[in-house]
């Protein structure tokens, strides 16, 4: 009879042991300051690691505590975070451009013992009831403690609550743990092997699962992370040629950014061999010129939720090539990872046939444990052992499967469903168009009618009325009648949460009569 497999050995600072062992001297991580870097190499990480759970513990913190977290991306955060792991604590990562009063609300949602926080950002919580410490005193009474030894805590032991991002709504605290992560790390490397000597440039902000996750799947490997604060694209490209990037995540609206910047040429970047982008579909094209300034790179599409601790599936490179296109499935998402499985349900909660149209349910060991303190919002969202994502999908005969639209976001106008993100990949697709998105609004006659917000291209000064009307004549000759915007409205940019994606809850305040 074989041996259950042990969960706890999936601990989340298991990757610093093993580089300690391995390579102690290798650069574990480099922060890109304005003026400068700071560099780390594993042996150095790993004791301040220990140094500051020290400081953790010495504040009264003791495993299981939730420790909150508000800076940006550097290497105290990273250090903190990883504090916490070596002492069994749970890693709270703030939203840094939530606002004073969300804020305060998830600190006192996750009964936070502690929040360390960067000095900038102090003013945001300047009222909130909780301990805090800054981050450079934190840093500092480190170096006069001993470091302590590591808990080895792991399993089914919660590792960190990340807040969803609040775009349909109040955030929740998702609740994952080690062997979430874990298992989602290892999913992600069955499909595409993250090798050890990889550089990977974290701009996607740690308090949001992709930018966490690729942390963890790159320390457990023992390769090189490079932090940003912010995203400024002449300072990634200056340093992707610097530093020797080989792979990052970025939302298109980012990657778009970068192509467009002065500084950019395809020269200084192509160290870069793996591009991975999610959050929001990656119109064509800007995949196209991507593609031809990196012409040897890897591009891959990953979908996942902040409930599955990072991606389910991966639409592989292969499918991402010009020659490959006429396969359809340059828009799919991919098929399910290695330990999950996904499936296309109806309201019954029952599998659908191939090429329905459903709400996505997936489950599998890196599905999250439920919301912290919502026992009955967790039982909904894992009804049957499934957790329900919200989104809707289909899937093709070979299993790719394809994002159709949030649930919420679906728009039922005459009583027809439309699905947003087709009508913005046609409003996308006009030469005018940078970005576009669609709500739905009340309309007595329909009940719901179709209304985009449209970003134009820069040097674009076309008359507004005669502009929206030209987009929607563009749209009626490429979708059905019912699909096409009945009213678009434009604006300098659209409001974006820190993950890249749009917040439809801000565009329909701001379209209310």
């Amino acid at each position: 009879m074989r041996a259950r497999p042990n969960l706890a050995s999936m601990y989340l600072t298991q990757g610093l042991h093993r580089s300690l062992q391995r390579h102690p001297g290798k650069t574990a991580f480099v922060h890109v300051t304005g003026d400068g870097e700071r560099r780390h190499t594993f042996a150095e990480l790993l004791d301040a690691v220990a140094r500051q759970a020290a400081v953790l513990s010495a504040r009264g913190i003791c495993a299981g505590d939730r420790v909150a977290l508000l800076a940006p991306n550097n290497d105290e955060l990273v250090g903190a975070i990883m504090a916490c792991w070596w002492l069994g604590a749970v890693a709270c990562p703030l939203n840094t451009r939530w606002s004073a009063p969300e804020l305060n609300y998830a600190l006192a949602d996750s009964g936070a013992a502690l929040l360390l926080v960067n000095e900038s950002l102090a003013h945001a919580v300047a009222d909130a009831a909780v301990p805090r410490l800054a981050f450079g005193e934190f840093a500092l009474n480190a170096q006069s403690l001993e470091p302590l030894p590591d808990t080895r805590t792991g399993g089914d032991a919660l590792a960190a609550l990340l807040y969803t991002g609040g775009t349909t709504g109040r955030a929740k605290g998702v609740m994952l743990s080690h062997a979430n992560f874990w298992t989602a790390s290892m999913t992600r490397g069955a499909e595409l092997n993250n090798a050890p000597d990889s550089v990977s440039l974290l701009v996607a902000p740690l308090f949001h699962v992709a930018g966490l996750g690729r942390l963890i799947g790159q320390t457990l490997v023992g390769g090189t992370c490079v932090t940003m604060a912010q995203f400024r694209p002449a300072a990634v490209i200056d340093a992707i040629e610097r530093l020797r990037i080989t792979d990052t995540i970025m939302v298109p609206s980012m990657l778009q950014s970068l192509l467009d910047d002065q500084a950019f040429s395809a020269g200084r970047v192509q160290s870069v061999d793996r591009i991975a982008f999610g959050a929001a579909p990656m119109p064509p094209d800007l995949l196209d010129r991507a593609l031809a300034a990196w012409p040897d790179a890897e591009f891959f599409q990953a979908y996942g939720l902040t409930e599955t601790a990072g991606a389910l599936c991966i639409n592989l490179p292969a499918n991402h090539r010009p020659e490959a296109r006429a396969l359809g499935r340059l828009h799919s998402v991919g098929r399910a990872g290695l330990g999950a499985e996904i499936i296309v349900a109806g309201e019954d909660g029952r599998e659908l046939p191939r090429g329905e149209v459903g709400e996505i349910l997936a489950r599998g060991p890196m599905v999250t444990q439920g919301y912290w303190r919502q026992p009955e919002v967790s039982a909904a969202a894992l009804t049957g052992g499934w957790l329900h994502t919200g989104d809707g999908g289909r899937m093709d005969a070979d299993g790719y499967l394809f994002i159709v639209d949030r649930l919420k976001d679906m728009i039922i106008s005459g009583g027809e469903n439309v699905y947003s993100a087709e009508v913005e990949a046609a409003l996308r697709s006009h030469p005018a168009v940078s970005q576009a998105a669609v709500i739905g609004v009340p309309d007595v006659r329909w009940g719901e009618a179709v209304h985009a917000v449209v970003v134009l291209q820069p040097g674009i000064t076309d008359d507004a009325a005669a502009l929206a009307e030209t987009l929607r004549a563009w749209c009626r000759t490429r979708l059905a009648g019912y699909k096409c915007p009945r009213s678009i409205a434009f604006a300098q940019a659209l409001p974006m949460s820190a993950a890249g994606k749009v917040l439809k809850t801000a565009l329909r305040e701001a379209a209310r009569p």
